[in-house]
């Protein structure tokens, strides 16, 4: 396979209920939580932004029209902004709703990481994209997916992201059978969806970021449902795998999981100590906390 389209498009599926975030999240998008400063989803737009993407897919389900709403300009709002002399928020605003095309496709049932993929299928084409997981935020001097995206085209495959996680924890992931080709990165010679430790082929877990050829819609086609009735990315991977070659990068970064309270809190205070304008006031303010 020989990649000469650009990776221009990334789908960021966003259709879960939060059962987690519950009872927040019955009347705001988990993705809408702050993460900081920001809404948790937006850390993924700015990093396919930064990564060469401008134009985002997002699938969400009913009920989740805030979603929509943040992503679209606001002629009242800026108006009062723009009123009150608010240039700095004025011009913030404005950039969310520019800073990439935005397109919709719902998934009315949740039936699977694949299905919500496949849900982009019409809005992506025939194009190579990204996918990317909100809930995973990725801190990182280079964006993660633009490394992923350089390693698609010199590599004229499929590219995942890796992480090591403790063995006693490979059981709640996807976890790739590597084969090291250079410094963080793998050939992927198999997948093992939520191994039990002893039967784990490595302790490298696939996390929230893939970059992948258009041919993945009709593997997921193909891809039978699980137990629950639910279409899984992997199993679709698996049959990409049969034709197209698939790789592994294991980014250099810190990935918090801000798909739970704890996990958001954790990436909230990282996000804080790693910006110089609030790092003093929250070392100040753990450490009152604490003491």
């Amino acid at each position: 396979m020989k990649v000469e389209k650009k990776v221009r498009k990334a789908v960021i599926p966003a259709g879960g209920v939060g059962t987690r975030f519950l009872p927040t999240s019955k009347a705001i998008p988990k993705e809408l939580l702050p993460l900081f400063d920001k809404p948790l989803i937006l850390y993924a737009v700015e990093e396919a932004v930064a990564s060469g993407i401008n134009h985002i897919i997002l699938v969400t389900s009913p009920g989740k029209e805030a979603l929509q709403r943040f992503f679209e300009p606001d002629s009242a709002l800026e108006s009062f902004l723009e009123q009150k002399g608010q240039a700095k928020l004025l011009e913030t605003v404005r950039r969310i709703t520019s800073m990439a095309r935005f397109s919709y496709a719902e998934q009315k049932d949740p039936l699977g990481l694949g299905h919500a993929v496949l849900m982009a299928k019409d809005a992506v084409g025939e194009e190579p994209f990204a996918v990317m997981l909100p809930d995973d935020v990725i801190q990182d001097k280079k964006p993660a997916l633009a490394s992923m995206i350089d390693i698609f085209q010199k590599r004229n495959g499929g590219v995942i992201a890796v992480e090591e996680v403790p063995l006693e924890n490979v059981s709640a992931y996807g976890v790739i059978k590597p084969r090291p080709l250079g410094e963080r990165v793998y050939q992927v010679d198999g997948l093992v969806e939520k191994p039990p430790q002893n039967k784990a082929p490595s302790n490298l877990a696939i996390v929230g970021r893939y970059v992948l050829p258009a041919e993945v819609f009709d593997c997921l086609e193909r891809t039978k449902p699980g137990a629950k009735g639910e279409i899984q990315l992997t199993d679709g991977l698996a049959l990409l795998m049969e034709t197209h070659p698939l790789f592994a990068y294991r980014f250099p970064g810190a990935r918090h999981d801000g798909g739970n309270p704890l996990g958001l809190l954790k990436a909230s205070l990282a996000e804080a100590l790693a910006r110089e304008d609030a790092r003093p006031a929250i070392l100040d303010t753990i450490k009152r906390l604490t003491s």
